[in-house]
């Protein structure tokens, strides 16, 4: 069974140097999902836009979420489904609910869904994260029925942690898609 990749790069988009962009140019069976605003994003065109992405897929999948696409993934899953989505890996989920930790920008993305998913996911996160503590991010994965990964101080998991192919990352998602398929 070959396992498709979604990925869902998070506010901003995910640029040259961040571990999606360099994930979607060696994977060939990645597909990137591209967002009509960046920068000041709208829950519900968002969600329409994953949806039209997943509506068109005919194999097994694994939505490979960074930052707001974890919570993105989880507003989709409670009003969506589809049985070619098989998983997904959930990388540094942005608290929405903060104002401390997130920009007013993404408030449309709260409250933060708590319950468990439809499907497996796995949890990476940082113990650095300015973006979400790291108790709410356990928290979140416990809710959501998520296996949790700490990877130690890796920020926010992005571009400024320059982790290029994020090798570790590639690990964590083998073991995953081993588990799970």
């Amino acid at each position: 069974m070959e396992t498709q990749l979604l990925i869902l790069p998070g506010l901003g988009n995910s640029g040259e140097k961040h571990w999606q962009t360099f994930w979607h140019e060696k994977f060939e069976n990645s597909i990137r999902i591209v967002q009509d605003n960046w920068d000041e994003p709208i829950r519900k065109e968002w969600i329409a836009r994953l949806n039209e992405h997943v509506l068109k897929l005919d194999k097994p999948t694994i939505l490979v979420a960074h930052s707001l696409a974890v919570s993105l993934v989880l507003h989709w899953a409670e009003a969506h489904n589809n049985p070619y989505i098989i998983g997904a890996f959930l990388v540094a989920p942005a608290d929405v609910d903060s104002p401390e930790h997130t920009p007013d920008s993404i408030r449309n993305f709260a409250p933060m869904p708590v319950y468990k998913l439809p499907f497996p996911s796995v949890v990476v996160a940082s113990e650095n994260d300015p973006y979400a503590s790291f108790e709410r991010k356990r928290h979140f994965a416990e809710a959501w029925g998520s296996d949790f990964v700490n990877v130690g101080q890796q920020g926010h998991i992005n571009s400024d942690s320059d982790l290029k192919y994020w090798e570790e990352g590639q690990t964590i998602l083998r073991d995953f898609l081993s588990r799970i398929t």
